[in-house]
């Protein structure tokens, strides 16, 4: 069965497990919940509710990619919501993490992905709050946690769940606005510093900043990415085992699809920074950097960061974002922080008490690594 995105309105949902739930937030009419068997039947749907929400960790691609990856074999619940004129509205993309000692429930893409929840668009995130709640009443579970959710929309009393961390998410809206623009609002001290870093850099030295563009290109390229970024964060570098090649497996859909942005520079010849992100529906995504510590005294990465929202702004991107943390570099820039929250929700006194375990002082776990000192790690 495949997933479309429209039904005639005279059909019937007649498919076992599918429940019509009354009106609800916002003015939305009823929401009817359809079970999807798999990720391949709802790809085409998906697609285009994740365009709506330019959110490039709301994609099918993403999704898929982290299942083979990280999720493969373990129970999935996908779920569509759909309008009562067969319109899907969300797709809900839950699936068991753990189900002992507890069972528990999370959305697909967690770890690497900086922003979760119901697949759908903006305009659509009442009526998928509606269906995610209902799709939660009719599972079974000990414990779900809600990790990264659109910080300014009221997740907490829509899903009856607590918030237990929050992270930074800023963004700059271009608004029409060129780079020259944007920089012109900005204080004199850092368009100085702006200019002056590019100027240094190139003084003395042959600088090159490429754009990764060519597939039978990419693998190396990705090598130069890695190693820049084990060269600043050693150990503690996010492309390491199985994660590295997710990345590079997601890499090459994103290339292929016109939405990767990975620059690199060189200096004299050499690898000194890169930055990797992303382009889609309308926003240029910064997900990771990584630079020659031997050139920090230039700022290769603050330069490379520049290059990339100048770029953005030069190709009418609507926004930049700097996706999950609140580092104060960010902050220089942006003009927006949505934020990220992420939620837990429990059934049960055992529930209850893992939690309050996994907390310790009134803290979670990291959300990237959340709950793994109650279960043990993937």
């Amino acid at each position: 069965m495949r997933i479309s995105q429209s039904r005639e309105p005279a059909e019937q949902l007649t498919d076992q497990g599918v429940q019509t739930l009354p009106a609800g937030a916002a003015g939305a009419g009823a929401v009817q919940l359809e079970p999807i068997p798999s990720l391949d039947a709802a790809r085409d749907a998906w697609r285009e509710l994740a365009l709506g929400s330019g959110n490039i960790f709301a994609t099918w691609e993403w999704a898929e990619t982290w299942w083979r990856h990280f999720g493969r074999g373990r129970p999935l619940h996908l779920t569509a919501a759909r309008a009562v004129d067969g319109r899907v509205l969300a797709i809900l993309p839950l699936y068991s993490w753990r189900t002992r000692p507890l069972h528990v429930l999370r959305f697909l893409g967690h770890g690497p992905g900086d922003q979760l929840g119901p697949i759908a668009a903006t305009d659509d995130l009442p009526s998928a709050k509606l269906a995610l709640r209902r799709q939660l009443e009719s599972l079974r579970w000990d414990i779900f946690l809600g990790e990264h959710l659109p910080g300014d929309q009221d997740w907490p009393a829509a899903l009856d769940a607590k918030p237990v961390s929050h992270t930074g998410a800023p963004v700059l809206r271009f608004a029409g606005r060129t780079w020259e623009e944007v920089l012109k609002e900005r204080s004199s001290n850092f368009r100085q510093q702006v200019g002056r870093r590019e100027r240094a850099l190139a003084r003395d030295r042959q600088v090159r900043v490429r754009l990764s563009n060519d597939p039978t290109m990419l693998g190396a390229d990705l090598d130069v990415l890695f190693a820049l970024h084990a060269a600043r964060w050693g150990r503690a570098s996010e492309f390491s085992g199985i994660a590295q090649e997710f990345h590079r497996d997601f890499a090459a859909h994103a290339l292929a699809n016109g939405w990767l942005r990975l620059w690199l520079m060189e200096i004299d010849g050499t690898p000194a920074a890169a930055w990797y992100g992303f382009r889609f529906g309308g926003a240029e995504s910064y997900y990771q950097a990584g630079w020659d510590p031997a050139w920090a005294h230039a700022s290769v990465a603050a330069v490379l960061l520049v290059h990339s929202i100048r770029e953005a702004s030069h190709d009418g991107m609507a926004e930049y974002r700097f996706l999950q943390g609140d580092e104060g570099y960010k902050y220089r820039m942006a003009e927006e922080d949505p934020g990220l929250v992420t939620l837990v929700g429990t059934r049960g006194p055992l529930a209850r008490t893992a939690l309050a375990l996994g907390k310790g002082a009134r803290r979670i776990a990291p959300a990237r690594t959340a709950l793994s000192s109650l279960f043990r790690a993937r």
